[in-house]
């Protein structure tokens, strides 16, 4: 059974409302939430752990619907104990995580694999998505839309060998997975294109500033135009995932609520933070692909999203080995670790002025809640699971090696300092997380979906 807690002198931020409240958590459930604290004479169990919050936020865990945790055959550079450690720390108590493991997640059997894997070594809640291929389209329709959380479609070849690319195995996939299609779009044929032309000129020292240019914005138009035309035609749920440019936001529509959407769009904190004058300085440790293009798309991204064009904030967290990454342009891999530093860079933002704390709760907690129809999480409500963080606003720090959970140990933030604080993370009732200390004697659940 788990301890119950009485959460209180918080500041509850929630369904666009905030408030000084308190929370009662029994049995891994959200049992009350009280605007002001308990009344006088309020039962709690004997073994309830009061915590007096002192003022700080107390917000619905982030769920981040896009992770990549390398287990299995990749886990010398993160596996999925190291980095949901680093996710509760962070504030996420639940993921989904991609299919480009070793092997590719591309059967239902090997899917199996992972979510039984992550039972015994997870801290946050978990979902992992099937991986589409050119032929694996009578494995997805065995897909159970309850227990998965969506299928995963490369349109441009990232890490691991799933480039879908026949026109007929797209359109089967479209008109018939029962769930949702998450899609990397980047048009191959723009790509290879770009980088001979960058070969011919600089041969094997292409600078990684030439990586938007060659990733460009046409190659992801093209390729998320294509996906969205697909998506319409096979009357299909279709998400965007790690949008990049602004001309992608014309495929994107805000005009009617997220729950009855067939398209949607997410932004990674990477294409927010960065921008193209940022490959000076940090060169391939920003490399990601999609690429980190201009300013003026970093603009529109984040415009877009307090608009409601863009649904969610993830982090395509896709940790690498620093060796690696100080590869030569041509053979450094893309990607990079995010999910422990996501929501304290988004409380950056807000800080700045530029987005409220109860925005940043709609998109990374009640809109991945309510895209995904996962079911009783996302939101600080009696009878739901209690994924909870509790954030310190005025407490700085700065990220270095010494803080740095992620099993690769580097971090693009390194040197940068942030003004809030996870201070406490619960997953199912759960107090995973307090004062930089970890209590790892319970693990997540598999998150369950109402389709």
């Amino acid at each position: 059974m788990n301890t119950a807690y009485y959460i209180y002198n918080a500041l509850v931020v929630n369904e666009n409302q905030r408030f000084p409240g308190a929370v009662y958590v029994q049995d891994g459930i959200i049992s009350e939430i009280f605007h002001g604290n308990a009344p006088e004479g309020f039962q709690m169990m004997e073994n309830t752990v009061i915590l007096d919050a002192k003022g700080k936020l107390l917000l619905p865990g982030v769920i981040d619907d896009h992770v990549h945790f390398r287990e299995p055959g990749l886990t010398s550079k993160a596996d999925i104990h190291s980095e949901s450690r680093a996710a509760v720390a962070g504030g996420v108590t639940s993921y989904m995580e991609m299919p480009n493991t070793k092997p590719n997640a591309t059967t239902l059997a090997l899917l199996e694999d992972k979510f039984g894997l992550a039972a015994g070594k997870s801290l946050a809640n978990f979902s992992f998505f099937l991986g589409a291929t050119n032929d694996n389209i009578a494995e997805i329709e065995k897909a159970d839309p309850a227990t998965i959380c969506g299928l995963k479609l490369f349109l441009g070849a990232s890490t691991g060998n799933m480039l879908v690319n026949n026109p007929q195995a797209l359109e089967a996939i479209f008109a018939r997975s029962p769930l949702l299609i998450g899609v990397h779009a980047e048009e191959e044929s723009i790509i290879r294109s770009n980088a001979a032309a960058f070969a011919e000129k600089y041969g094997d020292d292409i600078p990684v500033s030439a990586h938007p240019l060659i990733r460009s914005e046409e190659a992801c138009f093209t390729s998320s135009e294509k996906a969205v035309n697909l998506a319409k035609q096979g009357n299909a749920r279709l998400h965007l995932l790690h949008m990049s440019t602004a001309r992608e936001l014309t495929l994107l529509a805000n005009s009617i609520p997220l729950a009855e959407k067939k398209i949607t769009g997410e932004v990674c904190i990477h294409h927010l933070w960065f921008d193209d004058r940022d490959y000076q300085d940090l060169g391939s440790g920003i490399k990601w692909n999609p690429a980190i293009k201009t300013s003026g798309d970093r603009e529109a991204l984040f415009a877009a999203l307090l608009n409601d064009t863009i649904d969610i904030v993830a982090t395509d967290h896709a940790p690498h080995l620093k060796g690696e990454k100080d590869n030569a342009y041509l053979s450094c891999p893309s990607g990079g670790p995010l999910v422990q530093h996501s929501l304290v860079a988004m409380l950056g933002f807000s800080q700045l002025g530029k987005i409220s704390v109860e925005k940043i709760v709609e998109k990374m907690c009640h809109n991945p809640a309510i895209l995904y129809r996962i079911d009783k999480r996302g939101y600080i409500r009696k009878g739901y699971y209690a994924d909870l963080t509790l954030v310190d606003q005025d407490d700085p720090w700065t990220v270095e090696k010494e803080n740095i959970l992620y099993k690769c140990g580097w971090s693009p933030f390194e040197g940068v300092t942030f003004k809030s604080r996870v201070t406490h993370t619960w997953v199912n009732g759960h107090m995973v997380f307090g004062l930089g200390k970890f209590d790892e004697t319970s693990k997540g659940m598999r998150l369950r979906f109402n389709n």
